[in-house]
């Protein structure tokens, strides 16, 4: 049970971000067509790729959920955030259609905009970072 506003706060975002990354890890590894066509060139073995990180995704959707693992799973998902960002970015600079997403940058605008936040949040969620607000009491716990 949380004990603070900023743990319900945490808690909340934790279950909406772990309800996210279940459903994008699903399509991931059920509809990877879409994924495959914004994949980088350069980037080697798309197809396993693709099925990697929907189960990265699910198990860091797993990993939100429990508490024990919660901070790790953090910090896994915000580096799968970061390592992403390229197929975003091809998807839009190199106009790669992809039905039924828009191709507009009303559309990819805010996607490769909203990156850095995917970043952040799952970091806020799990309690490894605090910022913007500060903890009303320690946030370091056993695993670190």
């Amino acid at each position: 049970m949380p004990r603070t506003r900023l743990d319900l706060l945490r808690l909340l975002l934790s279950l909406v971000l772990a309800a996210f990354y279940l459903a994008a890890g699903i399509l991931h590894l059920r509809s990877p067509g879409g994924f495959l066509r914004i994949m980088p060139p350069a980037i080697p073995f798309p197809e396993a790729i693709v099925a990697l990180t929907g189960v990265c995704e699910i198990a860091g959707a797993a990993g939100l959920l429990i508490p024990p693992t919660r901070r790790w799973a953090g910090r896994m998902l915000a580096l799968y955030a970061l390592c992403v960002w390229p197929a975003n970015a091809y998807h839009a600079f190199w106009g790669v259609h992809v039905p039924p997403l828009p191709d507009s940058w009303w559309y990819h605008g805010p996607r490769l905009a909203f990156q850095p936040v995917l970043i952040w949040w799952p970091l806020f969620a799990s309690g490894v970072v605090s910022w913007p607000l500060r903890p009303s009491r320690p946030a370091m716990s056993a695993d670190g």
